[in-house]
């Protein structure tokens, strides 16, 4: 106030630094409790912030995102055409033929040559060009009664001066083995890469002479000098002799069919072979019990006097009864 004492009516600076008065103690731990349960509610937030425009930071981008799209367009269409382009290729067609391996189903029902003259199923032939592959299966050639080039599964020369049509010398009307394949082979060969087999002297197989097989020859199967060889002949035919027995060993009787007193006959094939014994053995008509086994082992015991053509041992087809009788 004017005129009054100016230390009563002068703000103190050093009044704000100096602690208030401050509430007692049972005050304050009421309050904190009625904080605690019921806290006061505040004024809403106000914002103060606004969104503000900005550049497009992908926007330097984007040109070269266009571009990249169209780059990776035309990189892939040039595969596609490059590779359209290979394989219409002559050249690439025959370099894949000559490396592909061919996978045929084999044939599982075993292969029973036959008899188409009984005099003209004879001989055989082979080759090979020293291969460690055995022989590979395929058809065989055009039969002729000349041989002018002998059959190849692989061919050695590429280039020859004058390509002449592979043939074997077989008779026409001898009925042979054969498969529906394009390449030439053994149509009892293996499945595999193409061989013309551990033989020698041309041909396909493991013997020798331009043949196919394992004999010795320009025929085809085991035996020489041409022809068919392997078949099985019919005694009575074309002069060939029946076998005749020289050793003949009586059969055993099964547990099952002694306890039943079961007897009768069992009839068998078999080919005998020029050593006397017999091979490719099956039951024509069976009994059961176990007879039809014991008749089996009790023939692959018997010795034979082989049949012969032209005074030479021959394979020659039988049928053999096996008579079981209880005494």
């Amino acid at each position: 106030m004017p005129g009054g004492d100016p230390t009563l009516s002068a703000p103190d600076p050093l009044n704000h630094l100096l602690l208030a008065e401050q509430p007692p103690w049972y005050q304050s731990l009421v309050q904190s409790i009625r904080e605690t349960i019921s806290p006061p509610k505040l004024p809403p937030l106000e914002l103060t912030s606004k969104p503000v425009a900005v550049k497009e930071i992908w926007g330097f981008y984007g040109g070269y995102k266009k571009r990249a799209g169209a780059y990776s367009l035309l990189i892939h269409s040039s595969v596609v055409v490059l590779l359209f382009a290979l394989a219409t290729n002559k050249a690439v067609q025959q370099a894949v033929k000559a490396t592909a391996v061919n996978l045929i189903a084999p044939d599982i029902e075993p292969y029973n040559p036959q008899k188409a003259t009984a005099d003209r199923s004879h001989g055989g032939g082979g080759g090979g060009d020293r291969s460690p592959l055995p022989a590979s299966k395929g058809r065989l050639p055009k039969l002729a009664p000349r041989q002018f080039t002998p059959p190849v599964a692989v061919y050695n020369n590429l280039n020859p001066k004058l390509s002449v049509e592979p043939t074997l010398i077989i008779p026409p009307d001898v009925n042979l083995p054969n498969v529906n394949m394009a390449q030439y082979g053994d149509p009892l060969g293996v499945i595999g890469p193409p061989s013309n087999g551990p033989g020698s002297g041309g041909g396909i197989g493991s013997g020798s002479g331009g043949g196919v097989g394992s004999g010795k020859g320009p025929g085809y199967g085991p035996g020489e000098g041409g022809g068919f060889g392997g078949g099985v002949y019919k005694a009575g035919v074309g002069g060939v002799t029946m076998p005749t027995i020289l050793q003949k060993i009586e059969p055993e009787y099964s547990e099952e069919a002694r306890k039943a007193k079961f007897s009768g006959v069992v009839v068998l094939y078999c080919e005998v072979t020029t050593r006397g014994i017999c091979e490719n053995i099956r039951v024509l008509k069976a009994l059961g019990l176990g007879l039809d086994e014991k008749a089996i082992e009790a023939l692959k015991k018997w010795k034979f006097n082989p049949g012969r053509k032209d005074g030479k041992p021959v394979t020659v087809a039988a049928q053999i009864e096996v008579n079981f009788r209880l005494l």
